[in-house]
């Protein structure tokens, strides 16, 4: 017995429907395929500031900073904030590198560069003379994990404006560098001077320890991890990008949320 012919044309068009959505997904994945080969042979960098990722990968990456840098960021890009209630008890940590050991305050130093060339060496002391900011913030890394997090210094801006370096603030970027120079990162200026962007030396209302940057760090909340330098011993201001540890190992220079 035939089926009648409204019947047999519904029939007809989910078969022919599903023939073209198999078809658009087949493309879709030759397509994907077909771009993901391109991008694995595609040549990479040339290694500098920055290497190890294909060449129109790191342009992409590049185009992406100058787009948050020009049209969304500001001062208004805060993160979210917590009470300190909330903040873990045990602060995750990741990694030793430059920043392994003990090394007491008494016998740290922050080795300023400034634009003349100047050095000014920098006590604890002299930076808790400015007036302290605590941060409860949502602390996160590239590997995927997150965690809230207390920690307590002087802003960055504060200290700028404290030690009168504010003709250097007006550069494009700063370094910073552990003491042994093992672990190093560049930094935009304007997440540097962010108000929210701290040089801290306390973690849940406690002296920094050794593992998690004693005896100062930097705690940048719009930044991922990898940003977040510990133990800092060397800071320089420049117009082009200063060395950064994980730049060189092909991650996102900017790294910012």
């Amino acid at each position: 017995m035939k089926k009648p012919e409204q019947e047999q044309s519904t029939e007809q068009n989910i078969k022919r429907r599903t023939f073209i959505s198999f078809g658009i997904f087949g493309a879709y994945v030759v397509g994907a395929y077909g771009a993901w080969r391109w991008l694995y042979k595609s040549p990479d960098e040339t290694a500098g500031i920055t290497a190890g990722a294909h060449k129109p990968l790191r342009r992409a990456l590049n185009k992406t900073e100058i787009f948050f840098r020009r049209l969304t960021f500001s001062e208004n890009h805060l993160v979210k904030t917590y009470p300190k209630e909330m903040a873990a008890a045990n602060v995750r940590h990741n990694s030793d590198i430059g920043s392994e050991g003990v090394l007491p305050p008494e016998k740290w130093t922050l080795n300023v560069t400034k634009k003349n060339g100047q050095v000014m060496q920098i006590t604890l002391d002299q930076i808790k003379e400015i007036p302290k900011t605590e941060i409860v913030y949502d602390f996160k890394c590239v590997e995927g994990w997150d965690q809230i997090q207390h920690w307590a210094g002087a802003r960055f801006i504060d200290f700028i404006k404290h030690f009168g370096l504010e003709e250097e603030a007006k550069m494009d970027y700063v370094g910073l560098e552990t003491p042994d120079k093992k672990y190093y990162v560049g930094i935009d200026m304007p997440s540097a001077i962010h108000p929210q962007t701290i040089l801290a030396y306390e973690m849940n209302d406690k002296p920094l320890q050794g593992r998690h940057g004693q005896p100062l760090r930097l705690i940048i909340p719009v930044k991922y991890g990898i940003k977040n330098l510990k133990r800092i011993g060397n800071m320089n201001f420049s117009n082009t990008r200063p060395h950064d540890y994980w730049a060189e190992q092909g991650y996102d220079y900017y790294s910012g949320l």
